[in-house]
């Protein structure tokens, strides 16, 4: 399976449990790259193209026991496949930094961990329909209860996911953990449990040894 880009480009993913501040993470890492002068692309997945959008309402919207695990596996893929073709790869093949708030990790822990035992399933339809693995991921470690009260306290309509409760927030941090210590290559662990302006601080510094 490719393992970057295979071009100029970087391609950087946050991941972390509902709520963990991976989404503030992933805009202020942008936006420090953009102030430097590079080329950054900020994304998010379910989404990040038209398509992917328009699937992300199916996903992230509604009750939480609208769609099975394994309808979700595949509606996933598909919003992924279409953000691939659409927006990651051009981007990465133009030499720009793309930093994405969620990829394929999330559903190997959500879809293939915390909701079903999928993970199989999981790691075959990504070999088959993306082959591409970020270079970097950072995965927000954060509190499962202060987390969910975060998420929950947004009062938007994406709130399916949270609907699942503490014991599923506390599943996706243990998944989210191990997932880690098996590619200990691209994936850091940062401590959510800090101030934003010290996580978005060694997050910049992880990146910058990372660019040269």
């Amino acid at each position: 399976m490719e393992t970057g880009p295979g071009a100029a480009g970087v391609f950087i993913t946050f991941e972390g449990i509902d709520g963990s501040g991976k989404s503030t993470q992933a805009r202020r890492l942008h936006d420090s790259l953009t102030s430097q002068g590079r080329d950054a692309i900020l994304t998010r997945e379910p989404g990040g193209s038209p398509g992917a959008e328009r699937i992300r309402r199916l996903l992230v919207e509604g009750a939480a026991e609208d769609w099975s695990p394994i309808s979700e596996l595949l509606l996933f893929n598909a919003a992924r496949r279409d953000h691939l073709e659409r927006l990651i790869r051009p981007s990465l093949s133009r030499g720009a930094v793309v930093v994405s708030d969620r990829f394929a990790d999330s559903t190997r822990v959500y879809q293939g961990a915390a909701r079903a035992d999928l993970r199989a399933l999981a790691d075959r339809l990504h070999a088959d329909v993306i082959g591409l693995e970020p270079d970097l991921t950072f995965i927000i470690d954060a509190d499962p209860g202060t987390a969910l009260s975060r998420g929950l306290a947004r009062n938007n309509a994406e709130d399916r996911f949270e609907g699942l409760g503490l014991a599923f927030q506390e599943r996706l941090r243990e998944g989210f953990l191990e997932l880690a210590a098996g590619a200990p290559e691209r994936c850091m662990v940062v401590d959510g449990n800090r101030p934003e302006d010290e996580i978005a601080a060694d997050i910049a510094a992880h990146v910058a040894r990372h660019l040269g």
